[in-house]
């Protein structure tokens, strides 16, 4: 686990642009939620957000999502890195 976890972050240092992962459901939206969160939220609450969804998906992906939550983890990781 903490190879993957370790390439993870690894990855994290080429990734260029954000990606939707697990389907198009979000990207089909004229607003993409976190960036109606991002307006709505203080800067403080909008990383909070990013920060949790980082820990939900890399502390089920083994029982639940597998790679796919890995993917997701990275995602809000790098937009949280993003906002940092």
């Amino acid at each position: 686990m903490k190879q993957q976890l370790d390439d993870l972050l690894e990855d994290l240092n080429g990734m260029a642009r954000m990606e939707q992962f697990g389907g198009n459901h979000y990207t089909d939206k004229k607003i993409q939620p976190w960036d109606a969160m991002e307006c709505w939220m203080s800067e403080e609450q909008f990383k909070g957000f990013l920060l949790g969804n980082v820990i939900k998906y890399l502390a089920r992906f083994q029982e639940k999502g597998g790679t796919l939550d890995l993917e997701k983890a990275k995602h809000y990781l790098s937009k949280l890195i993003e906002v940092w």
